[in-house]
């Protein structure tokens, strides 16, 4: 039997502390491969000041906390409607049921969504974390709007 770390359900309330996020409740979710994060505004610039490309970014649609990376990939990835999208991705930390992780995260906007976060496989799998849907029932946003 594999030694898991953790056990988390199908909601998770996370922070991400490096962007002010605390208590958003994210969606574990073993359909998608990379996890991403709800934002608006993001596009990549030349900060004029120093001439370096910059991630510009607003999180969680929160005007007065936009953000600037200068550290940051891009990726092609398979949205949910199943497209071939350019994402922005970055490293940064994530605090899930107490404990700190690293984890890379993609830019989306999601407010077509009903999670503001996405935790998908590759952070589970490398953090030897099992999911059990019997956790956390309460919160699946999902489950109610099938009924």
């Amino acid at each position: 039997m594999n030694n898991h770390d953790d056990i988390f359900g199908i909601c998770e309330h996370v922070d991400l502390p490096e962007l002010g996020l605390h208590g958003v409740l994210a969606k574990i979710d073993t359909g998608a491969y990379s996890g991403a994060l709800h934002c608006s505004k993001i596009k990549v610039v030349i900060r004029k000041s120093d001439g370096k490309r910059v991630l510009k970014f607003t999180p969680s649609d929160n005007h007065s906390n936009s953000m600037e990376l200068t550290r940051f990939v891009s990726s092609y990835v398979r949205s949910s409607t199943g497209h071939r999208v350019k994402r922005y991705l970055f490293d940064t930390d994530i605090v899930i049921k107490g404990k700190a992780y690293s984890i890379r995260i993609g830019l989306s906007n999601r407010s077509d969504m009903n999670y503001e976060i996405l935790i998908g496989r590759r952070f589970l799998c490398e953090n030897n974390i099992l999911v059990d849907a019997r956790i956390n029932q309460e919160f699946d946003i999902d489950k109610e709007k099938k009924s």
